[in-house]
């Protein structure tokens, strides 16, 4: 399958004559980073320190107000960097990553402790906003695929996308703990099964690259909250009462190495000639196969 693109990411993007330059330059090359074994492993990272260090914040620190503050006060900070950079830089990636981990995470607790919307209600409402994002993309880009996110409008919807995936996956795997009584363990496990079904579909059945990618992205969420939860809460909680902040912290530091390690080596920075709107590979040579 090939996208449709107005630009061409093997070459810098220029700003058209006559446009008002933004707030943010525009990218000179793609944002994102190369999808790589090291890059799931580091998402799901995140996914269980964003929902450990967002309870930490709400629940040990005894105001959801002052935590409120902070995790948005973080996520602003990472947004900035993160737009202000012109290229991938892979601490201010996973920086915003992380933020939106925390502070999505908050978002959709938010929901349903203060507004009052059920687990199965809050994950439907993220579910419709994942897929009006995703049709506003399409429709305005023509393609969903992260080897094309190398101007400033693709990568707003990229983030978009991500914000709504990691609050889609806060309410799911809550959803499936609590509501249908599953407990984090049984939980965490269940969606382990789940995220390989866009592996296998791609690798055996020719399923849409874009669309593997994408399956897999949502289901880290609940997978990394579940094992976090699991880890993190008490016994009468189904967890191993390890608590939030041990969890936080730990995932926190392996997450800085790993980034760290890619900081230095830049294994994970897209090739120019990989970076073409026709070639939509959700994973890289090195890992499964083109």
């Amino acid at each position: 399958m090939r996208s449709v693109s107005s630009h061409s990411p093997s070459q810098p993007y220029r700003q058209p004559a006559g446009r008002p330059p933004g707030f943010f330059a525009e990218p000179i090359a793609a944002k994102v980073p190369e999808i790589t074994f090291l890059f799931w492993v580091i998402k799901i990272l995140t996914t269980a320190g964003g929902e450990a260090t967002s309870d930490y914040l709400a629940l040990d620190l005894g105001s959801r107000l002052v935590a409120g503050c902070i995790e948005a006060g973080i996520f602003v900070v990472a947004l900035v960097w993160q737009f202000r950079t012109r290229r991938y830089t892979a601490a201010a990636y996973w920086l915003l990553a992380y933020a939106i981990a925390i502070f999505g995470t908050g978002v959709a607790d938010a929901l349903h402790l203060f507004v009052g919307i059920p687990y199965a209600g809050t994950t439907v409402l993220w579910a419709v906003v994942l897929a009006a994002i995703f049709w506003f993309w399409y429709r305005s880009e023509r393609t969903l695929s992260i080897h094309s996110i190398y101007t400033q409008r693709r990568e707003t919807y990229y983030w978009a996308v991500v914000f709504a995936t990691f609050a889609l996956g806060t309410a799911l795997g809550d959803f499936t703990a609590a509501s249908l009584h599953l407990g984090y363990l049984a939980s965490g496990i269940m969606f382990t099964l789940i995220i390989l079904i866009p592996a296998l579909a791609w690798s055996r059945f020719g399923l849409n690259p874009v669309a593997a990618f994408w399956f897999a992205y949502v289901v880290t969420r609940p997978l990394g909250a579940s094992f976090a939860d699991y880890f993190s809460k008490p016994h009468s909680l189904s967890g191993a009462n390890y608590g939030d902040a041990s969890v936080a912290l730990i995932t926190t530091i392996i997450v800085a190495i790993l980034v760290g390690y890619l900081s230095v080596t830049r294994r994970d920075i897209q090739r120019p000639e990989e970076a073409e709107p026709g070639r939509l590979a959700a994973v890289s040579d090195d890992v499964v196969g083109r």
